[in-house]
C-alpha cells in the first residue's frame, strides 16, 4: 500500500510541472525542427542552436532534434554553429502560441572551430545532469590504438572509467562491480545478449556506422531498467541520402566491406526520402595467423566471426523518420583445452520518430525481436549451453518547455530461457522460462538557478515472478562556478535475469541466461525471503572541474548495495525432491540468494587542444559477496585499473596520427586447486567400488582466496591518409599490440596443469579505401 501511495504522489507531482509549465508555453512560441549535413543528409548531433544575442537555445539529440521553447513574440535571427560547418544565420518571426518547425542544412567548411566545438562541449555540461554518462563518437574510438588496424568500439569501452575488461581474449564486460549480466546493451532501441567476441578486441559493431553510444555506468534514470549496474545504448547512423558511396577495409585480422547510398533521392530539402546501409566485417585469423602469427600457434589463432548488418530509413518531409533494421552476428572459437566454443545472435526490428504538427510533443517508439544461443563443449568437463529468444517494444513521448522537458513511456519485453548445465560437483541444471515484463516511467528536467534537478520514477512488472517493483531515480547537478560542478545519483533498480557461470574457471567464458527462478529458498540468513527479483540500490557523488582551457577533471564516487542476488548453486549435492526434504536449501538449490555490496572511486583527466588528445583514467574498486554460509569476492574482483591513452596528429594537411595506449589493471581472484580424486557414480543400484573407473575429480581451495598475476599491456598505432578526391580518400594503419610482450594469463586447465596467456607482441597492417 505504501509503495502505491508513493507512486502516486510522485505522479501528480510530474503532472503539476507538466499542467504549470504548459500554461507557460502557451503565452510564447516554440521553435523545433532538425539539423542536417548538407552533403549526406545525416543529422548533426550534439550542436547548439540558438537566437542570437538571447539566452535561448537548444542542443540537437542523437537524431538532429532540438525545441526552444518558452519563445517571446519578436524577430530574431536563428543560428547554428558547428566545427567544420559554415554557420547557419536564419531570419525568424515568433507570434504567440506560434509552432515553429524547421530543417536547418549545414555546408562543410575549410575552416575549423576547434575551440567553439569545445565551449559547446562546456555549455552542455551546465544544462545536463551527466552523472555516469559517457558520450562516445567515432572520432574518438579512432583517438586510440585500432587493434588489427581496424578501429572498435570494444577496444575504446576498455579505457572507460569504471569499466574492466577481462582480458585480449574472452573478453567480457565488467563496471562498477557488476557482472556482464547486469549491463544493458542497447542497439537502435533493440537488447543484444551478446555484444563482443571471443577475442576481446572486438565487438559486433562496425565503427563506421555508428553515430552515438551513451554508456551509463550507474545511476540512470528512469527510461531504462531492467538491469542493475549498466546502460550502453548504440545509436547507428542514415545512409547517405544523396550519393552511392562505401568503404572496404582489408587488415591482417580480417576484412569489411560498407555501403550506403540514396534508395529515393528528396527532390529538395524539404521533400521525402530514403536511404541504406549495409556492412559486412569478419575475421580470417584463424587463416591468416598460420601465416603472420605462426610464432604464437603454429596451428594459428581460431578466432571467427562474421557479423552482418543492413538498415533502411524513411524520411517525412518534416523530419519525422521510420527506421527498419536487421542484424546477423556470429563467433566460433575452436582452440586447443577449449574444443568448441561458439555463438550466434540474430534479429531485426523498426524505431522511428514522429513530429505532429499541431503538438510540441515529440514521439519515439520502436519494436524489435532478437535471439541469442551460446555452446561449449570442453574436455573433462561437461557440455554447456543456453539461449535467450524475446521482443521489446515501447512508445516514449517528451514535452519541452524551455530548456527543461517532461519525458514519460511504455516498454513491454517478453523472452524465453533455456539452460542446460553442469555445476562443479556434476549435477545437472536443466531450466526453461518464459516471462513478459512491463514498465512506465516517467522523468523530468528542472533548472532552477544554478541546479538541475531530474526526478523519475519507473514502475517495472516481471510477469514469471508476480512482482512489481516500484523504482525512484534522481540526479541534480550545482554549476559552483563556470568551471566547477557538483553532481549526484541515486536510484533503486531491479533484474529478473540471471546469469550462469562455471565459476571454478579460472577464466570465465561461458556465460547462461535464465529468466529469475521462482523456486528459491524461503528463507537467507535467517530472514524470509519475500521477494523473487534481485535489487540494487545506488549512490554516486562527483564533480566536474575545467582546470583549465583545453583541461577537464571529472572525479566520482559510488556505493552500490545489493539487498538480494540471484546465484548458480555451487554448493548442489542433492535434487530438490520430497525425499531430500531435511536436506538444507544450499545443498539442493539450483539458485541461491546473495547479497553484497561494491564501493569504489572513478578519476579521470582529460585534455584537448587542437591536434593533441591525452586521456588518464584511474579506477578503485572492492566488491563483496556473501551466498549465506561465507563472504567472498568474485572473480572479476579487481581493486586497481588505469589507463593512459594519447592522440597525435601532424604532418601536411593533418595526414598523419599517431596513438598510444597503457593498460594496468592487478590481478582477478580465482579457486586455487587443492588436489585431486577418483570420483565414482553411485547413481546405479549395485555399484562396485572395486570394479568400476571412476572419473578426475577435483578439490578446491578455500572459494577465490587466489589472485592472478596483474595485467599490462602496451599498444601502439600509427596512420597515414591520403586524399585522392573530393569523396576518395585511403589509409594505410600500421598498429602493435602488446609492445612489450608482457605475458598475461588467458586461460588455466586445472587437469592438465596447461597455461595460455592473452596474446603475445602482435604486429598488424591495415588498409582502407573510402569512395
Amino acid at each position: 500500500m505504501k509503495s502505491h501511495l508513493l507512486f502516486a504522489v510522485c505522479f501528480l507531482f510530474f503532472l503539476s510541472f507538466f499542467v504549470t509549465s504548459s500554461k507557460v508555453q502557451a503565452q510564447t512560441g516554440v521553435i523545433r525542427g532538425f539539423v542536417y549535413e548538407t552533403e549526406t543528409g545525416e543529422p548533426v548531433i550534439f550542436t547548439n542552436v540558438y537566437l542570437f544575442k538571447t539566452s535561448l537555445g537548444a542542443a540537437t539529440d542523437v537524431n538532429g532534434y532540438f525545441s526552444i521553447g518558452k519563445v517571446p513574440a519578436g524577430q530574431y535571427l536563428l543560428m547554428v554553429s558547428y566545427m567544420g560547418f559554415d554557420t547557419l544565420q536564419i531570419p525568424i518571426t515568433v507570434k504567440s502560441n506560434d509552432l515553429i518547425t524547421k530543417k536547418l542544412y549545414l555546408k562543410k567548411s575549410s575552416v575549423m572551430l576547434g575551440e567553439f566545438s569545445i565551449s559547446a562541449a562546456r555549455e552542455d555540461k551546465k544544462v545536463e545532469t551527466q552523472t555516469s554518462i559517457i558520450k562516445i563518437t567515432p572520432k574518438e574510438i579512432g583517438q586510440i590504438p585500432s587493434i588489427g588496424g581496424q578501429p572498435d568500439l570494444a577496444q575504446y569501452l576498455q579505457v572507460l572509467p569504471g569499466v574492466i575488461f577481462s582480458g585480449d581474449q574472452g573478453g567480457q564486460l565488467y563496471i562498477r562491480g557488476g557482472p556482464p549480466i547486469q549491463n544493458k546493451v542497447l542497439l537502435d532501441g533493440m537488447e543484444l545478449y551478446q555484444a563482443f567476441h571471443s577475442i576481446g578486441l572486438f565487438s559486433v559493431f562496425d565503427v563506421d556506422i555508428i553515430k552515438n553510444v551513451d554508456v551509463m555506468t550507474g545511476g540512470f534514470n528512469a527510461e531504462y531498467g531492467g538491469r542493475l549496474s549498466s546502460v550502453m545504448n548504440i545509436t547507428t547512423r542514415d545512409g547517405n541520402h544523396n550519393r552511392f558511396a562505401g568503404k572496404i577495409d582489408v587488415s591482417t585480422f580480417g576484412a569489411k566491406v560498407l555501403l550506403e547510398g540514396p534508395l529515393a533521392r528528396a527532390k529538395s530539402e524539404d521533400a521525402s526520402g530514403a536511404s541504406f546501409i549495409l556492412s559486412v566485417k569478419n575475421s580470417y585469423l584463424a587463416e591468416s595467423s598460420k601465416i603472420f602469427y605462426k610464432y604464437i600457434d603454429e596451428n594459428g589463432l581460431p578466432y571467427n566471426y562474421l557479423d552482418i548488418y543492413g538498415k533502411i530509413s524513411i524520411n517525412a518531409a518534416n523530419g519525422s523518420k521510420v527506421n527498419l533494421y536487421g542484424f546477423d552476428f556470429t563467433d566460433k572459437v575452436q582452440y586447443q583445452i577449449l574444443q568448441n566454443y561458439k555463438w550466434n545472435s540474430y534479429g531485426g526490428g523498426t524505431n522511428f520518430i514522429v513530429i505532429p504538427g499541431g503538438s510540441p510533443v515529440l514521439l519515439e517508439g520502436n519494436f524489435a525481436y532478437s535471439q541469442y544461443k551460446v555452446t561449449l563443449e570442453q574436455d573433462n568437463f561437461s557440455p554447456r549451453s543456453s539461449s535467450i529468444a524475446g521482443f521489446s517494444g515501447g512508445f516514449h513521448f517528451t514535452y519541452f518547455f524551455g530548456k527543461n522537458a517532461l519525458k514519460y513511456g511504455i516498454d513491454l519485453s517478453g523472452y524465453k530461457t533455456t539452460l542446460s548445465f553442469y555445476n562443479s560437483v556434476n549435477r545437472a541444471i536443466v531450466l526453461e522460462q518464459n516471462t513478459t515484463d512491463p514498465s512506465v516511467y516517467v522523468k523530468y528536467k528542472w533548472l532552477v538557478g544554478k541546479f538541475i534537478f531530474e526526478p523519475g520514477l519507473r514502475l517495472q512488472y516481471y510477469a514469471s515472478l508476480g512482482a512489481a517493483s516500484i523504482e525512484p531515480r534522481l540526479a541534480i547537478k550545482y554549476n559552483v562556478t563556470d568551471k566547477f560542478r557538483l553532481k549526484m545519483a541515486a536510484g533503486i533498480y531491479s533484474q529478473n535475469l540471471v546469469s550462469t557461470t562455471y565459476d571454478r574457471d579460472v577464466v570465465n567464458l561461458f556465460y547462461g541466461f535464465i529468466a529469475g527462478p521462482n523456486n528459491l529458498p524461503e528463507t537467507f540468513n535467517g530472514h524470509a525471503v519475500t521477494s523473487k527479483y534481485q535489487k540494487c540500490d545506488q549512490v554516486i557523488l562527483g564533480f566536474e572541474a575545467d582546470l583549465y582551457r583545453n583541461l577537464t577533471l571529472n572525479v566520482e564516487g559510488y556505493y552500490k548495495y545489493y539487498p538480494q542476488l540471484t546465484n548458480l548453486n555451487r554448493n548442489k549435492l542433492y535434487e530438490d525432491t520430497p525425499e531430500n526434504a531435511d536436506k538444507p536449501d544450499y545443498l539442493k538449490k539450483d539458485f541461491i540468494i546473495e547479497t553484497g555490496d561494491a564501493e569504489g572511486v572513478d578519476v579521470s583527466l582529460r585534455y584537448d587542444y587542437k591536434n593533441l588528445h591525452f586521456w588518464g583514467v584511474y579506477s578503485l574498486c572492492f566488491i563483496h559477496r556473501f551466498d549465506g554460509q561465507t563472504w567472498y569476492v568474485p572473480v572479476y574482483d579487481r581493486r586497481h585499473n588505469v589507463n593512459l591513452t594519447a592522440s597525435y596528429i601532424f604532418g601536411k594537411h593533418q595526414g598523419w596520427e599517431v596513438d598510444l595506449r597503457w593498460n594496468y589493471g592487478s590481478g582477478f581472484p580465482f579457486t586455487q586447486t587443492g588436489g585431486f580424486y577418483e570420483q565414482i557414480n553411485f547413481n546405479d543400484i549395485g555399484t562396485s567400488i572395486i570394479n568400476q573407473n571412476g572419473t578426475l575429480g577435483t578439490i578446491y581451495a578455500d572459494y577465490n582466496k587466489g589472485r592472478l598475476p596483474y595485467y599490462s599491456r602496451l599498444d601502439f598505432n600509427i596512420k597515414k591518409k591520403f586524399d585522392l578526391g573530393r569523396y576518395t580518400k585511403l589509409e594505410i594503419n600500421a598498429s602493435v599490440t602488446n609492445m612489450l610482450n608482457q605475458q598475461n594469463i588467458f586461460y588455466f586447465d586445472r587437469v592438465s596443469y596447461q597455461r595460455v596467456d592473452q596474446l603475445p607482441l602482435m604486429p598488424s597492417l591495415g588498409i582502407s579505401f573510402t569512395f
